[in-house]
């Protein structure tokens, strides 16, 4: 088995990955009756950089210390953590899958798109499960509530997808620049 190596480098940038995801989900903006922010891109973002593994523990650590901040209780802190880890882990696995070079686009924007949809596939669950078995409300109330939950989560998953390539084909140029993507990506 290889053994995979983890350096400063990396765990420093899933720390500042991390504070990005935090910071970037206090901003948002009104959309269509939604609230939209860049905390996915971010996430998403997490994930195209550090790889699978790593990206998902910088977006879950962010998205879980909001929701801790926030006044959430322990189970939705943890299953925050859980839903923004897969979305980036997705992304991360989905770019990493093959000889990829950085500089593609279409890698990118796909990897984005499946991320983004497991993030709302599990949003939606959580909600389906919250409504239906937690609360208790009929079928017909858990579906209304999904709907409405639905269409933000969409237009947020929308924004990611768009942001998160404009992000990543930003800042993969400085990366490699100065050294830091070569050494960022040992472990991926």
């Amino acid at each position: 088995m290889k053994e995979k190596k983890i350096n400063i480098i990396t765990i420093v940038f899933v720390g500042v990955m991390a504070a990005m995801v935090y910071v970037v989900t206090l901003f948002r903006f009104p959309l269509l009756g939604s609230k939209v922010h860049f905390a996915n891109a971010v996430c998403l973002l997490s994930g195209l950089l550090l790889g699978p593994g790593f990206g998902g523990l910088a977006a879950g650590l962010g998205s879980a210390l909001y929701d801790a901040v926030a006044g959430y209780d322990i189970i939705n802190v943890l299953i925050t953590f859980v839903s923004k880890f897969a979305m980036a882990y997705v992304a991360g696995k989905i770019y990493f899958a093959g000889k990829s070079d950085d500089r593609d686009v279409k890698r990118t924007v796909i990897a984005s798109v499946l991320g983004a949809l497991t993030y709302v596939a599990l949003y939606m669950l959580k909600t389906f499960i919250y409504q239906r078995f937690v609360y208790g409300y009929p079928m017909d109330a858990t579906w209304a509530t999904m709907v409405s939950k639905l269409i933000p989560s969409l237009i947020n998953a929308g924004v990611a997808i768009v942001a998160t390539p404009v992000f990543f084909h930003a800042v993969i140029p400085a990366l490699r620049a100065t050294g830091l993507l070569r050494k960022l990506r040992p472990a991926v």
